[in-house]
């Protein structure tokens, strides 16, 4: 039954804060992401794993929160979700090793999966039937507002502390929706109770998902194949991912319905969604770490970058799904915003070492822009030929693709910095010989400075080959990432023909998920 009146309107507030409170600590941890590398030490790779195992969590939880509501009660598994993320966020916060940092991020991503796809379905109930599409345009701008303002709070709130900080700001937010949820959120029958457990399912799911991805992440420094525990990984994940895909069309109580993947539009919406979880939130990883570590952007520089083109995101909104209403087709508008992403990308390949913030204002507005168009369009192609029970599932489905789509951005553009900066920096350091008349007088150049300023001949020359060297590190890095840009962008533009494989359907419902 709907409710009226303030109550209504304080369980909107409650289950959108509760969301938000997962949607902004997917982003915000990436611009702290070099101050926790110093702090704790560790490298790139492993530092990836903040993000990376935080989406993994989510992506095993997504599918499976519709049945886990519909066996403890929804209200008792929405709440229980938001006191384990709040306690979780203390502990990262209070950790001292990368190991316990990533470690308890997993943890917070086992209960944001819990935070997103259920209180999606309490605000449903909680609206009248007239006015769900209200309730979903509300939770599809927390979607948006949530990945893009997150790299700007965490910039705000390490310009002014340290970054256990961007972790214990969920405290108070927890507090606040965990009191509400008691006091104002219904409770709601326990119909999954006494059905069987699909376990086999769960634990399929987590090590095909989980081989996969400590593959993706580990392959390149641990030399691939030619190390046993990656080879292993390997069989597991594939091995695991066959036995899931077999054990949920056999059994009569899956956890995650694949059945509806027969329907064509589904099935390749759910890449398309993949695609867009690869751009997005590999975008956003990638990003400020090129800035800080390599322009010398603050982390307030970086995150106040985000702000236009998050602005640009949630004007358009509205607009979309009034096209969409007017039978605008979503294959054009996704064809819009997948190049706009690509001109991005191409954009940000073109950056120098003399790169400014102002350099970065006109690409990240089209990213804005190219967002905008890309998020309720391709949800609606996937979710066109879907009804009744197949919603939800299809629902989870899709937010799992998207952000397992992510993790693998993150992942595998990571790795493709890993092993570009070798190749470029090999071609670099060919060019440094004394038969290079352009290194030989840099190298000349820059002795006589040092020598100007009182150095001897050798500790002068020694000097000057140490700022050469420095050079080449900061050239290195500045063609990798303008290598990853490339790939995302390219990846995108190459995806744009699978949208013309789904259904043309004029005056198509709006449906919009929530990750």
């Amino acid at each position: 039954m709907a409710e009226v009146g303030l109550k209504k309107w304080i369980i909107t507030f409650t289950v959108i804060t509760a969301s938000l409170l997962e949607l902004i600590d997917t982003t915000i941890v990436n611009v702290a992401i070099p101050q926790i590398q110093g702090n704790l030490g560790a490298t790139l790779e492993d530092i990836a794993w903040l993000s990376t195992g935080y989406a993994v969590a989510n992506v095993i939880i997504l599918p499976m929160s519709g049945w886990l509501g519909s066996r403890f009660g929804r209200k008792n598994y929405f709440l229980t979700s938001i006191i384990v993320f709040t306690l979780v966020s203390f502990l990262c916060g209070n950790a001292t090793s990368l190991n316990e940092l990533i470690l308890f991020r997993i943890l917070q991503g086992v209960a944001g999966g819990g935070l997103i796809s259920t209180a999606q379905a309490i605000l449903i109930e909680t609206w009248p039937r007239e006015d769900v599409g209200i309730a979903t345009a509300l939770f599809g701008l927390g979607a948006v507002v949530g990945p893009t303002v997150g790299p700007t709070i965490g910039g705000y709130i390490l310009e002014i502390a340290d970054w256990p900080w961007i972790f214990y700001v969920n405290i108070p937010v927890g507090i606040l929706a965990a009191y509400c949820t008691i006091t104002f959120i219904r409770e709601t029958p326990k119909d999954g109770q006494g059905k069987p457990v699909d376990w086999w399912g769960i634990a399929l799911l987590a090590i095909s998902v989980g081989s996969l991805q400590t593959l993706l992440e580990k392959g390149e420094s641990e030399d691939w194949f030619s190390t046993p525990y990656i080879t292993a990984l390997a069989v597991m994940s594939v091995f695991g991912l066959l036995l899931f895909i077999w054990r949920e069309t056999s059994t009569d109580h899956p956890i995650v319905n694949l059945r509806i993947m027969k329907k064509r539009s589904f099935s390749i919406g759910m890449f398309t969604s993949f695609i867009l979880g690869f751009g997005l939130y590999g975008s956003v990883f990638v990003f400020p770490v090129f800035a800080q570590n390599l322009l010398g952007f603050t982390p307030l520089q970086t995150g106040k970058l985000f702000i236009a083109g998050g602005i640009c995101t949630i004007a358009m909104m509205p607009f979309i799904g009034i096209m969409l209403k007017k039978g605008v087709p979503a294959q054009f508008m996704a064809t819009g915003g997948m190049f706009l992403f690509f001109v991005f990308c191409w954009m940000l390949s073109k950056s120098t070492l003399a790169s400014g913030t102002g350099d970065f204002f006109w690409p990240l507005v089209i990213r804005g822009f190219g967002m905008a168009l890309l998020f309720v369009p391709l949800t609606t192609l996937a979710m066109q030929d879907l009804s009744g029970p197949e919603i939800g599932q299809g629902s989870g489905l899709n937010n799992m693709s998207r952000q397992l789509g992510g993790s693998f951005g993150i992942a595998a553009l990571t790795t493709l910095i890993h092993i570009r900066s070798g190749f470029h920096r090999s071609n670099l350091l060919a060019n440094i010989n004394e038969y290079n008349a352009a290194f030989v007088q840099r190298l000349n150049g820059l002795t006589s400075n040092f020598m100007a300023k009182g150095a001897s001949f050798i500790d002068a020359k020694l000097m000057a080959m140490k700022a050469i060297e420095g050079s080449v590190i900061k050239q290195t890095m500045l063609l990798t990432y303008n290598d990853a840009y490339w790939v995302a962008g390219l990846i995108m533009l190459f995806s744009i023909p699978l949208l013309y494989l789904q259904k043309f359907k004029k005056n198509a419902n709006i449906v919009t998920d929530a990750h």
